[in-house]
């Protein structure tokens, strides 16, 4: 599997099938594939916390998929790796980007001091429309004012190794 070090906290691995995708963004790890489109489902792994509304995932790798198929397309559901322990069913918005790709695409908010990184915006590959997660009022305001960092997966060759800034 094809890995990408970079020199801050978050790790982010994109799995699907065949092919494997290089991070260019100085805050994660990823490798990815095809995922199921009506689902939009996406293993992340992340090497330090990651806040997301109403708590802090552990250090760990997770599925991120939408809602039951014809239930509402605004919540994502947050599993175990292996789908069968759910975590946490958060309500998002539908956002759009400007520049549709071909590549995960995640948002983190940097709350620096010791706080983890929160998960604002998750895009599946090729859409437009990606899902913005809704924090308390006192919560966005806050993420608001913080450093937002993207982080989108791009085409790697498999078995490669690459740091950051090397």
């Amino acid at each position: 599997m094809a890995e990408v070090i970079v020199d801050t906290n978050i790790l982010l691995d994109l799995y699907t099938q065949d092919e494997v995708w290089e991070e260019r963004s100085a805050a994660a790890i990823a490798s990815a594939a095809d995922a199921d489109v009506a689902n939009q489902e996406t293993i992340l792994t992340f090497s330090t916390p990651v806040q997301i509304s109403g708590e802090v995932l552990p250090t760990g790798t997770y599925m991120f998929k939408l809602a039951e198929h014809g239930s509402d397309q605004n919540l994502v559901q947050i599993f175990n790796v292996g789908g069968t322990k759910l975590y946490a069913t958060l309500l998002t918005d539908p956002t759009d980007r400007q520049k549709i790709t071909g590549n995960t695409t995640v948002i983190l908010a940097e709350q620096g001091s010791g706080q983890p990184n929160a998960l604002t915006k998750w895009y599946y590959p090729g859409e437009e429309t990606g899902h913005e997660f809704i924090y308390p009022t006192h919560e966005e305001k806050q993420l608001a004012q913080d450093r937002m960092e993207t982080i989108v997966a791009y085409p790697q060759p498999a078995n490669s190794r690459v740091r950051a800034g090397a």
